[in-house]
């Protein structure tokens, strides 16, 4: 049988990072993945370009049973710390918005950079792990190739989202064979459906974007919304879906910190002649303006023929958009997964779990998710840095 000191379980940011951070002279590490390419989420994030960071990182940019388990790993590896491997990597980055921090090239980049840290560890692809056991001080990892014995070992196996780029539920069934408490997992990050009613004016829009904000479950967003043919996605609708539940209603407004009503009224009296939709367009997008108008039975009207009843009733319809979605696109689409393991399991200074010495879970299969915009690549550092630490010492 094969002996190693650490097995760490899934070969994608996570992973890789924790294989670098547990390096130690005579230590042998062994990183498993039944992918044939490791680290391929990196390769399609950010549009190509890998948003690696967010440099306004702190805990409350992240959803979680235990909104405070974050801070210890956070607090102990910074974005400036990955900045800094960036750097003498010699790789080119800009800051795009809001602190997020993207490559200026290839976000293979990022990849290759955590390949060469990790220089010293194996990287065994194309095997996929079966199950964890513990026997005796050791654990016994079941592979399609045949066990492997390890002192410590690392479920760095992601969640549920993208399936087709080889995502499973593999790090949740090991924690229940540990008996371990989990969260319920759900698609984080994703654009939602609507039903046939709300489709009627999305599918006609589709491709149009606005700037829109929605408050909902205690957060607030400000960002692009995109109509689609089966319903919205865009920024602000991927941030608030990590806080929607089923059958919830939302409220958007199609036009933030823009008096809609006061606007139209203003424009009656010293434009009356013009067509509602003209109105509206000077605010929202032309098709927008237009499907809105012919929403209320306006298609054709003038501004000056409406009362202020119907100025506000347009006003409502922009400003507080009152809509419940049915669903979201799964995690076919979902860029991350919510829920996970219980933090209440967790050390989370080691990301250990507390009744079993030697095996720890980071990244994505924890109960902790970021915002988008670079959060979660962040926390796959932190708490693969705090638990490749931890095996190191251990």
């Amino acid at each position: 049988m094969e002996h190693v000191d650490l097995a760490i379980l899934g070969a994608g940011a996570a992973g890789l990072f924790c294989a670098g951070s547990a390096l130690a002279q005579g230590r042998r590490v062994l990183v498993l993945d039944h992918a044939g390419k490791p680290a391929e989420k990196i390769r399609i994030s950010g549009g190509g370009r890998c948003n690696f960071t967010n440099l306004a990182t702190e805990p409350g940019r992240f959803v979680s049973a235990n909104p405070r388990f974050s801070a210890s790993a956070l607090a102990r590896f910074r974005p400036a710390q990955f900045v800094e491997l960036v750097d003498r990597a010699g790789i080119a980055w800009h800051e795009k918005t809001q602190g997020q921090l993207f490559c200026d090239g290839k976000a293979t980049q990022i990849t290759h950079m955590l390949l060469r840290r990790m220089e010293g560890a194996e990287l065994r692809l194309n095997c996929a792990v079966t199950g964890v056991r513990h026997g005796g001080d050791r654990f016994l990892v079941d592979t399609a190739t045949g066990p492997v014995s390890a002192a410590c070992v690392v479920v760095a196996t992601g969640g549920k989202s993208i399936p087709k780029m080889g995502a499973s539920g593999i790090g949740y069934d090991i924690a229940r064979d540990f008996d371990l408490r989990c969260q319920e997992t759900l698609p984080g990050l994703v654009p939602m459906t609507f039903a046939e009613q709300d489709l009627a004016l999305c599918r006609p829009l589709a491709g149009v974007s606005v700037e829109a904000r929605i408050r909902h479950g205690g957060a607030t967003f400000k960002d692009a919304l995109l109509f689609t043919h089966r319903g919205l996605s865009g920024p602000v609708i991927l941030q608030i879906s990590s806080f929607w539940r089923p059958g919830e209603t939302l409220t958007v407004d199609l036009a933030p910190d823009v008096d809609i009503a006061g606007h139209l009224k203003r424009q009656r009296g010293e434009a009356g002649r013009i067509a509602v939709a003209t109105a509206l367009s000077r605010m929202l997008p032309e098709r927008l303006a237009q499907a809105i108008a012919a929403e209320l039975g306006l298609a054709s009207a003038r501004l000056a023929d409406q009362p202020n009843k119907m100025l506000e009733k347009l006003a409502a319809r922009i400003n507080r958009w009152q809509l419940r979605p049915v669903g979201t696109e799964g995690y076919r689409t979902a860029e991350v997964t919510l829920g996970g393991v219980d933090t209440r399991e967790l050390d989370a200074k080691t990301m250990q779990v507390r009744k079993v010495p030697g095996l720890h879970f980071i990244g994505e299969c924890v109960d902790v998710t970021g915002w988008l915009g670079g959060y979660n690549f962040q926390w796959a550092w932190a708490s693969a840095d705090a638990a490749g630490r931890a095996a190191l010492t251990g």
